[in-house]
């Protein structure tokens, strides 16, 4: 079904980003959502005797630029008004919390991402305004009700695709150490760290296995190098193989016909034996050679089990 409906939602692209809209100041601004408000969550509560951790995820790009009524175009997703964008959210969302919610309690905040027009067409500079904006201020703003309030002190993990795994990086670049060193481990899948990030925050730590704590897990899989997408994985500044764990060039096999392959020049992973037919090309951009629409998907099983793995590794630590 989320294959479906995102192949969908690809195909409804239709307004590029020009020098007209290209300014966030001549765009249609939402009202905020407020967290308090249940309607601006997806929550699972599934861990009864206290033995896992709390994930706190961020959805990807869903919505497309749109107009408001008297013509305002809109760079953002409104999940405050329009029941149908939290819907489509809640799509990927759900989808997430069946393998990672297991024996963990999922939240997750509806929030105003910016759009696929905005990924697919506009540079990083005007991506990054319009995500800064408004975006993260969103998902900041979930993050800290989620400490305040629902958290309770308790062993967390972050998690994104696309979108979301940029917001998880931003998270981890503002978190204060108290909060920080409950983390278990934060996924960002489908997005990059970039050397920047990590000079600016010690924090931002590569995994370099499948135990290691307080570390961050990245990857961007591809066909073949040529079809590195820079807004999405470059510059990289770490990667690991999800299917064995490894940081090195060592290949692993994936469902039984995917050879997954990590490139340490790249910081990517190369898979042959796979075609990623079933995601359609954004703008003839993404999903081009890459397999960015797969990256949550196509390795699920395997980061059930390591999500499991590094929850309990955290708590023989800390009891």
């Amino acid at each position: 079904m989320y294959k479906i409906i995102y192949t969908i939602l690809l195909m409804m692209i239709w307004s590029a980003c020009n020098s007209r809209h290209s300014n966030i100041e001549n765009a249609y601004i939402l009202s905020e959502p407020d967290y308090t408000d249940s309607k601006m969550w997806y929550i699972n509560l599934n861990d009864t005797d206290d033995s896992g951790a709390d994930i706190f995820y961020i959805v990807s790009t869903w919505e497309f630029d749109w107009y408001t009524n008297d013509g305002q175009i809109c760079h953002y997703a409104d999940p405050v008004n329009i029941k149908d964008h939290r819907d489509d959210m809640a799509i990927e969302i759900s989808q997430i919390a069946q393998y990672m919610g297991q024996k963990n309690n999922f939240y997750a905040p509806y929030y105003r991402h910016i759009t696929l027009n905005s990924w697919a067409t506009c540079n990083e500079d005007t991506i990054n305004r319009r995500y800064h904006t408004v975006s993260f201020n969103d998902v900041q703003k979930a993050f800290r009700y989620f400490i305040n309030t629902n958290n309770n002190n308790r062993p967390f993990i972050l998690a994104g695709f696309s979108q979301g795994g940029k917001s998880v990086v931003e998270l981890i670049k503002t978190m204060p150490d108290d909060i920080k060193k409950r983390m278990v481990a934060a996924y960002v899948l489908g997005y990059k760290v970039t050397p920047q990030d990590t000079t600016e925050c010690k924090n931002l730590r590569a995994a370099k296995d499948s135990l290691d704590l307080g570390v961050t897990i990245c990857y961007n899989s591809v066909s073949d190098i040529k079809y590195i997408k820079p807004v999405i994985s470059v510059p990289s500044a770490m990667c690991i193989n999800p299917v064995n764990w490894k940081t090195d060039a060592t290949p692993a096999i994936l469902h039984d016909t995917i050879t997954v392959t990590l490139s340490p020049e790249h910081n990517v992973l190369v898979l042959s034996g796979y075609s990623g037919s079933e995601y359609t090309p954004i703008l003839g951009i993404i999903n081009t050679g890459d397999f960015h629409g797969a990256e949550p998907w196509l390795y699920s099983e395997c980061l059930a089990k390591n999500i499991q793995q590094r929850i309990k590794a955290y708590r023989k630590l800390y009891p």
